[in-house]
């Protein structure tokens, strides 16, 4: 039997970063996501942070959460992968990146068996970032 799944559609990933300042920065200033909306749990001692490139109706986002009481950084463990983020042209964002100091573990080219130019940077947690060339 299969489910009736019309209804669902991808919401948002979420991430737990130890400076939410540092990383809305981050996002806002190297990916161009915009804080779409904010929220303090006082009681459970947490800020969730919802940023993306539009309207949480029509658009995936993503979801930071910052721990108050988390003194050391977050571990990433061995199942987690990566971000993705579609760019038109790798080349010049790296660049202006990597002036800016974003850390670029692997420099823009094509995959290693295939043609889509790929690049990873890091977010201020250690996070992987997949930045792919659409035009």
């Amino acid at each position: 039997m299969t489910m009736d799944n019309s209804g669902f559609r991808f919401l948002h990933t979420m991430i737990r970063v130890h400076d939410a300042e540092k990383s809305v920065d981050f996002y806002q200033r190297h990916l161009g996501m915009k804080v779409l909306r904010k929220k303090d749990f006082p009681g459970g001692k947490f800020t969730n942070i919802f940023m993306g490139y539009g309207d949480e109706g029509e658009n995936t986002v993503l979801e930071l959460t910052h721990n108050w009481d988390q003194d050391e950084p977050y571990t990433h463990g061995s199942g987690f992968g990566h971000l993705a983020v579609a760019v038109a042209d790798i080349y010049t964002v790296c660049e202006k990146m990597e002036r800016a100091g974003v850390s670029i573990p692997r420099a823009p080219g094509p995959m290693k068996h295939g043609t889509t130019v790929i690049a990873f940077i890091e977010d201020p947690d250690g996070y992987k970032i997949e930045l792919i060339e659409r035009s």
